[in-house]
């Protein structure tokens, strides 16, 4: 097998491990999985966190390096996570956003333009006469919401972008 056939295989791997939080979430979908670096039987794996002081980094490194673990072909795997990166909500795939919702999380707004309002349409009835409730949600990454249409409050992620300071 080739390196490039491995690596593919463990980004592979990797979409079926999901965020503690987020059942059925992966950390692939959340865009978390940065590099993936396989020399011989050995794997090192480079994520982003979502948030820094997110309590489940441990966790899915954990997950992470059982999951890599698993392939026949591996010996050992380093997962690390860098803070030097920068994560953000454009990294979530069309697949991890059909899969927060599914949980009744909106996914973070398009195009969002920092210092801007921003909302989001419902995920239950996909309205847009929804308004910002709190921006203060049960974790640091998602803010709650309430829409007018259906009645039903409901968290959101919260847009992370990077941007150039003017």
């Amino acid at each position: 097998m080739t390196r490039q056939a491995k690596e593919e295989e463990v980004r592979e791997v990797l979409k079926s491990v999901d965020d503690p939080e987020l059942p059925s979430v992966s950390v692939s979908d959340l865009g978390m999985v940065h590099t993936v670096i396989v020399d011989g039987s050995s794997v090192s794996i480079v994520m982003v966190p979502t948030f820094a002081g997110c309590p489940a980094l441990d966790f899915i490194k954990a997950d992470v390096h059982q999951a890599v673990l698993e392939l026949d072909w591996v010996s050992e795997c380093e997962v690390e996570f860098s803070f030097e990166l920068k994560w953000s909500t454009d990294a979530i795939t069309d697949e991890g956003k059909k899969q927060l919702k599914k949980h009744g999380i909106a996914p973070p707004p398009e195009n969002y333009e920092p210092g801007q309002e921003w909302t989001v349409n419902c995920p239950y009835c996909d309205s847009d006469y929804t308004s910002m409730d709190n921006v203060f949600g049960p974790t640091a990454c998602r803010s709650i919401l309430y829409c007018s249409s259906c009645k039903n409050p409901f968290e959101a992620m919260k847009p992370v972008v990077e941007y150039a300071i003017k």
